[in-house]
């Protein structure tokens, strides 16, 4: 049984070759990455896979039982011609299953990070391999600014005003796409993967006051107020585009899912936003 794990070398690639590695043979597990050299320490066999050189992709994926996509950091349309090469190498390959990391209600939401995500969906449904689509919610981590924010000036200030997501860390998401990838019954099926409740930026302030003691306060910023918040910090114009509409999508609702599916595939329920928060408040103070 060969695992090929594309994009392995990203933050939640190496993450899902370490789970990966507690749960199948190491000689059965492949890190598919562009530049090699930069992999080596994942301690599985290493393989050149760009989606901007088709043709690396059929040495990458060869052999192939299971592959697991994970989508590209290419914020831009051009994101689902990399999917569609990774998609048409796998079928060259004869890959017998292939896992794909998309986002919550990719179908419906129109959150920028969310446009590739329903029409590679849609190409991964009808090439005729089976599929298995793994939908993430927000990661815990992705505020970690937010809260060395909060606990710096009192107050969790967010453009997505009331809106609410269902976050789980990083790792959690990884860990389930390793047991969806070495365990069955998972064939052509789409899991919304997150925490079982969901939380706005409120529950956050709420969470970082009783974690330290303190009073967090919340309060809401209009996106002119973040977009200058953010570019003020020295985020790229890009980088602050995605992040602003992310907000944007998170108002409308476009995260706000509670599915039981992240629990059913890990055997447990996993961290909670006050667990997390608790933790990054001690660690913050420990410094």
């Amino acid at each position: 049984m060969t695992i090929v794990v594309t994009g392995a070398n990203g933050q939640l690639g190496r993450l899902v070759v370490e789970h990966l590695r507690k749960r199948a043979n190491t000689s059965d597990i492949v890190a598919s990455v562009r530049e090699p050299a930069k992999a080596q320490d994942l301690g599985v066999e290493v393989r050149r896979g760009d989606f901007d050189q088709p043709e690396t992709l059929d040495t990458a994926f060869a052999g192939a039982d299971k592959l697991l996509i994970i989508s590209t950091g290419d914020a831009s349309d051009h994101r689902l011609t990399q999917h569609r090469n990774a998609i048409e190498a796998a079928k060259r390959a004869g890959v017998g299953h292939v896992f794909y990391t998309s986002l919550t209600k990719a179908d419906t939401s129109s959150m920028l990070l969310a446009r590739t995500h329903a029409p590679t969906e849609e190409l991964l449904k009808a090439s005729g391999l089976t599929y298995t689509i793994l939908r993430n919610n927000w990661y815990l981590e992705n505020d970690l600014g937010t809260i060395a924010a909060a606990l710096a000036t009192g107050t969790v200030a967010s453009s997505a005003r009331d809106g609410r997501t269902a976050p789980v860390t990083r790792a959690e998401y990884a860990e389930a796409a390793a047991v969806a990838l070495t365990t069955e019954g998972h064939e052509n099926t789409v899991y919304e993967l997150g925490a079982p409740v969901t939380y706005s930026y409120a529950d956050w302030a709420t969470a970082l006051s009783e974690a330290t003691g303190r009073e967090i306060t919340f309060t809401a910023l209009t996106d002119e107020q973040a977009e200058a918040q953010l570019t003020e910090a020295g985020l790229p114009a890009h980088v602050v585009g995605v992040l602003v509409d992310s907000n944007r999508g998170i108002t409308r609702g476009d995260l706000a899912l509670a599915a039981p599916d992240l629990a059913k595939l890990l055997g447990r329920e996993p961290v909670t936003l006050r667990e997390w928060v608790e933790a990054q408040a001690a660690s913050s103070s420990a410094e």
